[in-house]
């Protein structure tokens, strides 16, 4: 299976260099195409460093500012795509996924259609060294968003994931909408819409090494308000997944 990682960067400069390497020692048919948005702190140059090392295994898409997940997984997923890659990931690039999870995930997605990297099923927890507050926000707003658009999965927030190519290729990407953090939350929500079958595996969800976290109070409001927009977006679907499930 010829996997790509899409992995987006702003101001990574100190983190992507050891991401790359450690998911090049992983025994995985691996691409990795890294989208930057123009980050001030040269993490572009770096990337370009490495595609310059690793020519036929490293791709950098440059961007003129800082445009958001959703702009940056949709370009990304549209040029694993072209490429002929079999299987998509999603993946953070300060370490907060776990690269070595991608074995497991690699294997379960051979009899599903994508595999999240969950922090709420059995095994997987976030950083031990969270605050009480810290752990709770991020439980309720796993909660919040599995309540309201009646999600089975464990992990509906999480930004690590593992997609077959005929999944995204079957999925509407055009029509979300989301811009922040909540952009991972539709593309799960459609994929469910339409009765794509889902794996979790477990994932220990640890803080950052280095640098700035991206999360700030104005991206979780996003998120909480956006979702009920999800929620009403893609009726649709859902009677097209019944229809199929029903039909199978």
């Amino acid at each position: 299976m010829r996997i790509t990682v899409i992995i987006p960067t702003y101001n990574e400069a100190e983190n992507l260099p050891k991401l790359v390497s450690v998911l090049f020692s992983l025994p995985l048919d691996l691409d990795i195409l890294i989208v930057d948005d123009n980050s001030p702190d040269g993490t572009g140059v770096i990337a370009d460093n490495l595609a310059t090392e690793n020519p036929t295994k490293v791709d950098v898409l440059h961007r003129k500012g800082k445009f958001g997940l959703r702009t940056a997984y949709l370009t990304g997923i549209e040029r694993a795509l072209a490429k002929g890659s079999d299987a998509i990931a999603q993946m953070d690039a300060d370490f907060s996924h776990d690269p070595k999870r991608l074995l497991e995930m690699a294997n379960l997605l051979e009899n599903r259609d994508v595999v999240l990297g969950s922090r709420y099923v059995p095994g997987g927890s976030v950083d031990e060294n969270w605050p009480i507050w810290r752990k709770g926000l991020s439980a309720f707003g796993n909660f919040y968003a599995r309540t309201l658009l009646n999600f089975s999965l464990r992990d509906v927030t999480t930004g690590y994931r593992l997609w077959r190519r005929e999944t995204l290729k079957g999925m509407p990407l055009e029509r979300i909408e989301s811009n922040g953090y909540v952009f991972l939350v539709e593309m799960v929500y459609i994929a469910h819409s339409l009765g794509y079958r889902f794996g979790e595996v477990p994932i220990y969800f640890a803080d950052r090494r280095w640098g700035k976290s991206k999360m700030s109070f104005k991206i979780q409001l996003e998120a909480a308000i956006r979702i009920w927009a999800v929620r009403w977006s893609y009726r649709d679907l859902r009677r097209l997944g019944r229809a199929a499930r029903a039909d199978s």
